[in-house]
């Protein structure tokens, strides 16, 4: 990348989820464990967390879609680089319809219209007797939100943590594994999100871009910092589909 180009996207990252590198290896264990013969990641961008599942079962295969196709490149350059057998495909969350032992689907169920659809829908991707890795945003109605007027207006429609288990078992799955991100893995995400403008900017405060995208880090920052930062979560459910 020149300095033509602007700031990178997502460079500062290792999943584009509040996942610390702990909690991701230790989702990649448990959901190894299943000896899944094929993986597929749905909403995938760089796919990090399939490729570290899939290094965990080297005769597994893989299967990351998504529509970014920068992101897409580089999940392929990274399996090539770690010798996995992942493939990244430039396909619609949805229209995905072959089934696999292990489905990975993190922050994607707006592609699906609503939490309720996207499970119902990977109900039916997720073979009998294998494993989701759902993960989605949480609201917490009772936490203390400083400025309302800063918290973007589908972000109070996210359920609860209870609420997400109960359309996850309405869906058919059962609760194998509940838990959710930390308050230190949401301030790094926010702040590794945040890193790619706020150190483009540091070198380079004269360009003709700086004011915009100055604007732009501040707008977040101050949504962040002063509106949702206490009642926003996030989930990873690992889900398990009865085998009859």
């Amino acid at each position: 990348m020149s300095d033509n180009d602007g700031p990178g996207r997502y460079q500062y990252m290792n999943f584009n989820a509040p996942l610390s590198d702990a909690r991701a290896d230790a989702i990649a264990d448990r959901l190894a464990a299943a000896q899944p013969k094929d993986v597929l990641d749905i909403g995938c961008g760089w796919g990090e967390l399939l490729l570290r599942v899939v290094e965990r079962v080297p005769e597994a295969t893989g299967l990351g879609v998504d529509t970014d196709e920068p992101l897409l490149a580089r999940g392929r350059a990274a399996a090539q680089q770690r010798g996995l057998r992942v493939t990244f495909d430039n396909v619609e969350g949805k229209e995905v319809s072959h089934e696999a032992d292990v489905v990975i689907c993190i922050g994607a169920s707006h592609a699906f219209g609503s939490t309720s659809a996207a499970l119902a829908y990977l109900y039916d991707v997720v073979r009998p007797g294998g494993r989701l890795l759902f993960g989605d945003g949480l609201w917490n109605p009772h936490a203390p939100v400083q400025r309302p007027d800063l918290v973007w207006d589908d972000l109070p429609e996210l359920p609860t943590l209870g609420g997400l288990v109960d359309v996850a078992v309405e869906a058919g799955f059962r609760p194998l594994w509940t838990e959710v991100a930390s308050p230190d893995e949401l301030d790094a995400f926010e702040s590794r999100y945040l890193a790619d403008w706020e150190e483009w900017l540091l070198t380079h405060s004269d360009d003709p871009r700086a004011a915009e995208i100055r604007a732009k880090a501040d707008e977040h920052r101050r949504r962040w910092l002063h509106g949702y930062r206490e009642a926003f979560g996030f989930a990873y459910l690992t889900l398990g589909r009865p085998a009859a």
